[in-house]
Order: structure tokens, then sequence, then C-alpha cells
């Protein structure tokens, strides 16, 4: 099998397993207990703490465990938002992109539906990208949080976070970007970035499932959403999974330090992959910035198919891949981020996605790229044909 799913997950690493395993097992103590196991859960709960801290160049007080990216997406965002408002009732404004995973819009919504607030939505270019001075005209002196993806989860593309940052400081707004999965792949220096908060999801670097993290800048205030015996400096009630943040530490930790020269290899691979398919299947559109995306994403659609029966053509020659986003479980909807990039919804449904892990090779890769030509010629010549062409 060849897996070209990585935005979706990742397999765990060796590393990982060996250095989480003592706390699924012998010192299986929790944290906040008082005895030799629970001080020895809670070493090692602070040294993840402070492993995190040194990728993200923070403090380690200001570094929050979750459960993973979702968690610490609603966390920055209704937290910081509802924090503010309940400081000055008149910050009742979130400004997001058009572009920004569920987690984050749904988020915005929430803080709509329930709190009131308006949620103002900046729009992207044809390649996915926002624009510095298009945020400048949506801030107003009643916005409370701006949140913008530092890449996309669908098409790659990358934002320039550090501009967009810098306008929101301008105008005083504390500037939350999704790092899921920019992280492992682009630099996650916070104070190079200028982010107020930062979310991080660890089974996209090679730990388990149900491990994340969320950074925010000093005493920005942030209002829990988990209440209950005030771990994580009461921003996140619970019983801290040490293991967790063993694991997302040291993939972390890995992953950065890899991090230069597996994205420059990897990024090669991927122009590699893109030109084929570009060259060899009839009509292939490649989605998101052509240069300022992911070096692991290259998506395409592919008019004249269905992507799901593309996806279906690829597993019978051993690839295996997606359609889209992974969390939009169940959905047969046209993809919202393809429709904000101007991509008609016919179109859209013909959407694949192949996101690569840093071992991917170029063999695999150019395998792939020939499953890819086999499997959309097979789809097309299957489809019915279209009466109004």
């Amino acid at each position: 099998m060849i897996f070209l799913d990585a935005a979706a997950t990742t397999p765990v690493r060796r590393e990982v397993l060996e250095a989480m395993w003592p706390y699924l097992s012998g010192d299986f103590g929790n944290p906040s207990s008082h005895h030799s196991l629970g001080e020895t859960a809670a070493t090692a709960l602070a040294e993840s703490r402070s492993a995190v801290a040194k990728v993200l160049n923070c403090r380690a007080g200001e570094v929050t465990f979750t459960s993973g990216g979702t968690e610490a997406d609603n966390l920055a965002v209704k937290g910081i938002a509802l924090a503010r408002q309940a400081a000055d009732s008149s910050l009742n404004r979130v400004v997001i992109s058009a572009i920004e995973h569920p987690a984050v819009e749904e988020s915005a919504r929430y803080l709509e539906r329930v709190h009131g607030f308006t949620v103002d939505v900046l729009p992207v270019d044809s390649e996915g990208l926002v624009s510095v001075e298009g945020l400048r005209s949506l801030l107003r002196p009643e916005t409370a949080l701006v949140s913008i993806m530092y890449a996309n989860n669908e098409v790659g593309t990358v934002q320039p976070v550090a501009a967009l940052a810098a306008v929101a400081r301008e105008y005083g707004v504390p500037f939350h970007t999704d790092a899921v999965q920019a992280a492992g792949w682009l630099p996650l220096d916070v104070k190079a970035l200028g982010a107020d908060a930062l979310s991080i999801s660890g089974h996209k670097l090679g730990a388990p499932k149900g491990s994340g993290v969320l950074f925010t800048k000093g005493r920005l205030p942030l209002e829990p959403l988990v209440h209950g015996g005030g771990q994580e400096r009461g921003r996140r009630s619970g019983t801290e999974n040490v293991a967790g943040a063993v694991a997302l530490s040291t993939a972390l930790r890995l992953s950065s330090t890899e991090q230069p020269q597996q994205a420059a290899r990897v990024s090669e691979l991927r122009e590699t992959f893109i030109a084929r398919i570009l060259a060899n299947v009839p009509d292939a559109m490649l989605t998101g910035h052509r240069s300022q995306r992911l070096p692991s994403v290259a998506s395409f659609c592919f008019p004249g198919t269905s992507g799901e029966s593309v996806l279906l053509e690829l597993e019978r020659h051993g690839v295996v891949c997606s359609s889209g986003s992974a969390c939009a479980a169940g959905s047969d909807a046209p993809s919202a981020v393809l429709v904000a990039l101007g991509i008609a919804p016919e179109t859209a449904q013909t959407a694949v996605r192949f996101s690569f892990t840093s071992a991917v090779t170029g063999d695999e890769l150019e395998q792939a790229a020939a499953a890819v030509e086999t499997a959309v010629v097979r789809v097309r010549n299957l489809a019915p044909p279209n009466p109004g062409r």
C-alpha cells in the first residue's frame, strides 16, 4: 500500500511509542497525586511542556495540552473571544478566513449563534490566499479575535501569517493560527510568526490521536471550555493525558529537527508528482497556490470524474488518498474550501488530495502518478455521457 493521506493522519513513530510506553504501563500515576507515581508523571508532563515550548520559542507556562487540534482551535476561538468580551462588552466580532477548518469556523458560528458575535469572513483568491489589506479592511474597534490558518488542510496553500498577525497587532487584536497542517513542515517560532495563539495536533506528526497543544501568549485572557479541577493552569481541567503529552512533545521535537531537510526533499518530490499529473492526465487541474503550498500536499480536480470513484479505483491499485478533508465525515457536499476558491460545485466534487509523510519516496510517487493516470481514464470511460456537452 502507498499511503498518501498524511493530512488526515500519520502512523505513530517508533520513537514516539517507545517514549510514551512507560506512562501507559509502570509509570501510570496521576500528575496531580502527591506520591512517587504522581511525581514521576508530573515530571514527565513538565518536561513535555518544556520540549514543546522550546520548539515554539515560548515559555512552558504558555503551553496547554488538549485532546487534539479541534479542541485547541475551539479553546482559542471561543476562549479568547469570550474572555475579551467579558472584559469589554463592546468586543463582539471575530474574523476568520473563508477556508478555515471546521473546528475554527464552527467555533466562530457558535459565538455568533449563542453569544451574539458577528463573524467577518475574509475571502480568498483563486489559489486560496487571503489578502493582508483585505484583513485590514475587516478590522473594527469591536473585533475580539482574528483566526486565520497557517496552511490549508485541503489544498495546502500557506498564508502570510506573520504579515497578517502584524496587521492584527496594529489594531490591538489577538491573532490565532491553526497550525495543525503546518507543524512538521513549516517553522513554528511563535515570536517570528507574531501569533498570540497557535494550535497543533499530535496525530499529524507521528503521535497518537487524542493529543494536541494550544499556545497562548503571556497573560492573554482565556475562558476555559472544560471546568473542573483546574489542571493546565485552569485553562483545561481534567486529568492530563501524560502519555499523549510525552508522545506529542517527542514527535514535535523530532519533526522540527528534521523539518528543513525533509521539507526541501519532499517539496522536490511533490513538484515532480504535480508535473507528471498535469502532463499526463487530460484536464487535470491543480488546486491551491502553485508554489506557496505545503511540501506535503498536491491536490487536483479531475473534471468528468467523481472524486470518490477515483479514490476507489486508486485503492484497487494500492494507493490510499482522500477526496478532501477527513473531518467532513459522511458529507457528499462539494468542498466549501474549493467553492471558496471559485471552483464550480460540480468540479469540486471531482477533487482528490494527495498528502505525504516525510518518509515518502520518489518510487512511491512515481507508482502513484501512474495509478492516477489509469484511474482517471477508467472512471471517465465508465461515466455516463453528459447530454449538455
